[in-house]
């Protein structure tokens, strides 16, 4: 199906495709937890301020998204993060300010 994931008056307003398998569930994360499928894949980390503007970008493999993850939610303008699938660019998950 295809998910608008910045529904933004941006040059980045985006909508991809993303892959639902027959009977999901919806996922339940945690606060402050990286689930085990970001874990395994290559990553795109786009990271936003609070006029959906890209900041910062960076390509990592998911064992060290963590980092990644802290060292662009430490940049002051940065509202909130994108996490993209790197080689299909499919979303996988956005990430806000606890």
């Amino acid at each position: 199906m295809n998910y608008e994931h910045l529904p933004a008056q941006s040059p980045y307003r985006s909508s991809h495709a993303i892959f639902v398998k027959e009977g999901a569930r919806r996922a339940s994360v945690g606060k402050n937890k990286i689930p085990e499928l970001l874990r395994i894949r290559l990553l795109s980390v786009r990271a936003f301020d609070a006029n959906d503007m890209m900041v910062d970008a960076d390509v990592v493999g998911g064992h060290d998204l963590e980092p990644i993850i802290e060292t662009m939610l430490s940049i002051e303008s940065v509202a909130f993060l994108h996490i993209h699938n790197a080689k299909r660019g499919c979303f996988m998950a956005r990430v806000d300010r606890a």
